[in-house]
């Protein structure tokens, strides 16, 4: 396998080893993280297994999704087109 090396600023070096889980390479977790395999449903699976669930959680995760759908909306001119 061919390989290249790559100069990086520390703090995305630190956000490379945050996103590793175990002894992942950072090939695996900038492939898992920008490749076309981190839009599917088992890459969500994946990064949302350590993640407890619990009412507070789900809670934020709503917000989430109403404060989003209501910026979309506001964004949206009133023929339906979006600005």
């Amino acid at each position: 396998m061919a390989v290249k090396t790559i100069t990086i600023d520390l703090e995305a070096y630190e956000t490379l080893v945050r996103a590793r889980r175990g002894n992942e390479s950072f090939s695996t977790v900038i492939k898992n993280t920008l490749g076309a395999a981190s839009h599917t449903g088992e890459a969500l699976i994946r990064a949302l297994s350590g993640i407890d669930a619990g009412d507070d959680f789900i809670e934020a995760m709503d917000r989430v999704v109403t404060d989003r759908n209501h910026d979309l909306l506001a964004a949206e001119t009133p023929d339906g087109r979006e600005e």
